[in-house]
């Protein structure tokens, strides 16, 4: 099973590997969308033929669970479809761990309440269960996707050049750094 720090680091790699080698999208101002496309390469390049990640996949916008559409239960016990800007993820060839690494991008002139909302998907992707029950027969995948081992929030302030990076786990924000680019 991945652990939170494998999930962490290899996240860290292909970050700095992104802002090392293209600093200049962000700089360019392109949309979060084209920004997502390239992270995702770089995670991409650390599993492609590490065995370890045999039959995962990063995808931008994915929004399927089984051939369902994503779904998540909010605070307020409100369900809604959802489709993460970047996750790491088997498509539900693991059942037993199908949800690695889920990745929420921002700009940093969005509004608050958008930002606000990335941040709670982000706890929902990471708990464990919606009502602490978590029934699991090594074929069946909930019906609310969680149990994500990360959620990364990632804001990117252009003019201050710098990117914010929190880590979500099990529901619960774990840690925050800004980093200059």
């Amino acid at each position: 099973m991945k652990t939170f720090d494998e999930m962490r680091n290899l996240f860290e790699v292909a970050n700095n590997s992104f802002l090392t080698e293209d600093v200049e999208l962000i700089d360019s101002k392109v949309s979060e969308r084209t920004l997502c496309g390239t992270l995702m390469s770089y995670i991409r390049d650390l599993i492609r033929n590490d065995p370890d990640y045999s039959g995962y996949f990063v995808d931008v916008e994915y929004n399927r669970n089984k051939g369902k559409v994503k779904t998540i239960i909010e605070k307020d016990l409100h369900v809604i479809t959802i489709n993460c800007d970047l996750i790491l993820h088997s498509r539900g060839q693991h059942s037993e761990q199908d949800n690695l690494i889920a990745i929420e991008m921002k700009k940093s002139n969005r509004p608050k309440h958008e930002k606000t909302k990335d941040r709670n998907r982000l706890i929902a992707l990471t708990k464990n269960s919606y009502d602490d029950i978590w029934s699991f027969d090594g074929k069946t995948l909930p019906e609310y996707v969680c149990r994500y081992v990360i959620g990364v929030y990632y804001e990117v302030d252009n003019d201050g050049r710098e990117v914010l990076i929190e880590y979500y786990s099990e529901g619960k924000l774990m840690s925050s750094y800004s980093k200059k680019l």
